[in-house]
């Protein structure tokens, strides 16, 4: 193994709380593979993290190796990459436990994650994107008030910022990966390595930030019509799912009525559904000058008859390949998204790529 001591430190995980989906896979697991050459790497599984949900314990353990086996699939190697449980490491418990004796409470509870987790663990209207939210005091009722002996917020839960906190600076990591809902947690990364080194006038803790790629953050939506796909919400394509099972969640999705008139913006279901396909299909760029020649009326019944033919929204018929081979070439020259044919014997309908 090439020696990493010049390289910059890149850490992240994932929750043991079942398989990845698709979601994990852009937002994270892709990223993780092309970061491997070129950093320090250290990717684990956040099997304490996990417990802040309650899981079964037969479960959890499972879904460790299942994430070890996906973390493998999608080609993370142990050669290059440092692979590990979180559990495995018991500092991480031992710092946890000290780092949570220099973190307020109020500090905590006023994280979004928290507020909205805690919320739907006890049943609790969660505002939707826009929606005006609650003060923290009033939150803080909420919580408090709301909690039985079948519901309740586990202190893991509100202390969760400092365990991620801990991951983070006892490796030393200066780079971490995180998405748009981690970013408040990884800012009280910041704060706390700060009021440590002060605190105790050391030089221990770096001060970590996030490893942007460029563009946009990737939101993967779920299969529900609206949301990002996630295990708790019931909406995901998992990376394990075969076929059958990938065709029945597709067919099963939340779409609309169609449009009922001409322009009509497309819906937001609608939206995610392409964007699905865009993110899990090939990029190819437009080639209006390969689109074929229009075939007249009298002649459509002929082709229908003696070839398969392959549709698309269009203002006119295309004339029909002679294989589903040409055809499916003829539609890729002019379209800048292909679907992947589940079936190479038979055509499957292929559209534009929408303007955004």
């Amino acid at each position: 193994m090439a020696s990493n001591d010049k390289k910059e430190i890149v850490l992240s995980g994932i929750r043991s709380t079942g398989n990845l989906h698709l979601g994990n896979y852009f937002g994270a697991l892709s990223k993780f593979v092309r970061m491997q050459d070129d950093y320090d790497s250290n990717f684990f599984i956040a099997d304490l993290h996990a417990l802040t949900t309650n899981p079964d314990p037969a479960e959890l353990h499972a879904n460790v190796k299942n994430i070890v086996a996906e973390y493998l699939a999608a080609g993370l190697d142990p050669e290059k990459a440092t692979i590990f449980v979180q559990s495995d490491i018991p500092e991480v418990s031992e710092l946890y436990l000290l780092l949570n004796m220099h973190v307020g409470i109020g500090e905590l509870m006023r994280t979004a994650s928290f507020k909205d987790k805690a919320r739907k663990q006890l049943g609790i209207h969660v505002p939707a994107a826009g929606e005006k939210d609650d003060s923290d005091e009033d939150i803080e009722k909420q919580i408090i008030g709301n909690e039985s002996r079948s519901k309740r917020v586990n202190a893991g839960l509100l202390t969760y910022p400092t365990l991620m906190a801990v991951d983070i600076l006892i490796q030393k990591a200066n780079w971490v990966p995180v998405g748009k809902d981690q970013e408040q947690h990884l800012e009280l990364t910041r704060r706390f390595a700060r009021r440590f080194n002060s605190f105790y006038k050391t030089d221990m803790f770096v001060e970590p930030a996030n490893f942007n790629f460029g563009g946009q953050a990737v939101k993967v939506p779920g299969l529900d019509g609206s949301g990002k796909m996630g295990k708790s919400e019931g909406n995901c394509i998992y990376l394990i799912d075969d076929e059958k099972t990938l065709r029945k969640k597709v067919m099963r999705a939340v779409t609309d009525e169609g449009p009922k008139e001409p322009n009509q913006p497309i819906s937001e279901p609608v939206a995610n559904l392409l964007t699905l396909m865009e993110l899990t299909s090939t990029p190819i760029p437009c080639n209006t000058s390969a689109m074929p020649t229009p075939i007249a009326p009298s002649a459509m019944a002929t082709s229908r008859s003696n070839s398969p033919r392959i549709y698309s929204r269009s203002p006119f018929p295309y004339a029909s390949a002679s294989s589903t081979s040409e055809a499916t070439t003829n539609i890729s020259d002019r379209c800048s998204v292909v679907v992947p044919s589940v079936h190479a014997s038979a055509p499957q309908p292929l559209w534009p790529k929408p303007a955004r």
